[in-house]
């Protein structure tokens, strides 16, 4: 089924813009987490935000940290921590792959998007990414702008 508007469960609940400008992300992942039911009901109002926050492997587990999670008003006696560690969901296989990257290649592994998928379970994509320089990050944004200002002489052309 495709994602996006057509399908009425997907709903982005939080996006780390940043991270694609100061990282290069090589890989990406899918990700389940462990979630409280007034931390789904405030990710449904889209109460979060991820800009601040990293993946680590710890023990054997993934887990996201310094992520934020609004309170919820009408959760009166089941309020939940509002940055507290969250377990993410991946297979044995994935998370040796994931501390490998880390471990050993020196990557970073940095939340892009938390979402609810077709399913309306909450989802979290992670990016096996590598910090861009000063440098490098200046080369992205000269990249960009020229696309832009060549497909205004397209369009103008045509």
């Amino acid at each position: 089924m495709a994602q996006g508007k057509s399908d009425p469960n997907y709903k982005v609940a939080a996006e780390n813009r940043r991270a694609r400008f100061d990282y290069a992300i090589e890989d990406d992942l899918e990700c389940g987490i462990v979630l409280e039911g007034s931390e789904v009901k405030s990710l449904r109002a889209g109460g979060a935000n991820i800009a601040e926050s990293y993946a680590h492997v710890d023990n054997g587990e993934l887990w996201l940290i310094n992520s934020y999670i609004a309170p919820y008003d009408q959760a009166k006696s089941f309020k939940h921590e509002e940055r507290r560690p969250r377990k993410l969901l991946v297979s044995r296989k994935e998370l040796a792959n994931l501390w490998n990257a880390t471990q050993r290649k020196g990557m970073t592994l940095v939340p892009i998007v938390m979402y609810f998928n077709h399913k309306g379970m909450a989802k979290l994509k992670v990016g096996i990414a590598k910090g861009k320089q000063l440098h490098d990050k200046r080369d992205t944004s000269a990249k960009r702008d020229w696309n832009r200002q060549k497909q205004r002489l397209l369009k103008e052309r045509g």
